[in-house]
């Protein structure tokens, strides 16, 4: 199986482990010219655009005035290692032995505004673009869903083998990215929800931190059939027959 996972906003290139096997993102031309364009813009317009502070849109000027090839791990660090948002607070991929590493390059794919999908060990540069951001790069491309058109689902489905599962553990925002027509494979989407007032709710920090728990649970133990999916129970979270449907697989606590 291969999970989808979202990035994060936030990163840190500083507390980075030494990483082996590290690889090159496959989308570095179209990146290029993504931050190329994005290179034009003042400080203004990139605080506009993604509708954020005079303090991070001067950040995000200097990080893609920045930007530059080649890659190497000098200028550039695993994608896995730089994120640190929720889910990946909930995978700690720094805490994750070589054969854990080693088993994530098979199984996780982090779907992304700038770069498209990335392995867990393709290294990047610092950035920020969400995938919902309307970014109009030409007339005919006004947005990262149309600049990435079904690049992202063609990348899955040459590697994915014909009986693969896709497992969806990104947010509604970047998995719109992957053409589900397109996609030959079964998806199966696993959602999280927690108690409150007597209901079951998904409350976004804790789903996000879940998603990491369960990419985790996945590599960690190897897991290559759906059905195993349902044994996950970190954090005290338990599979819901009630509220799960065949391809949509609902944990509570």
């Amino acid at each position: 199986m291969k999970i989808v996972l979202s990035p994060a906003k936030s990163l840190d290139f500083e507390n980075v482990p030494e990483t082996k096997g590290i690889t090159q993102p496959i989308f570095l031309k179209e990146s290029e010219l993504l931050v190329n364009k994005l290179k034009k813009y003042s400080p203004e317009e990139i605080s506009s655009l993604m509708s954020i502070s005079q303090k991070l849109s001067d950040l995000n000027y200097n990080r893609f005035q920045d930007w530059i090839l080649p890659f190497t791990i000098e200028n550039a660090k695993p994608a896995v290692h730089v994120f640190t948002g929720d889910a990946y607070r909930g995978m700690n991929p720094k805490d994750f032995s070589v054969e854990d590493i080693r088993n994530s390059k098979d199984y996780l794919r982090i779907l992304s505004g700038l770069y498209g999908v990335l392995k867990p060990l393709d290294i990047i540069q610092p950035y920020r673009l969400e995938m919902g951001t309307k970014l109009e790069y030409s007339k005919e491309v006004n947005n990262l869903y149309k600049y990435w058109g079904d690049k992202v689902t063609d990348a899955l489905n040459e590697e994915m083998e014909d009986e693969e599962v896709l497992i969806n553990l990104a947010s509604n925002e970047y998995f719109k990215v992957i053409n589900r027509k397109k996609l030959n494979r079964r998806i199966v989407t696993c959602s999280f929800k927690d108690e409150k007032n007597g209901e079951y709710k998904m409350i976004s920090f804790y789903a996000k931190f879940a998603r990491g728990l369960m990419t985790r649970f996945i590599i960690q133990n190897k897991i290559t059939e759906v059905e195993h999916l349902k044994a996950f129970d970190l954090e005290r979270y338990s599979y819901s027959e009630e509220m799960s449907t065949e391809d949509n697989f609902v944990f509570v606590r």
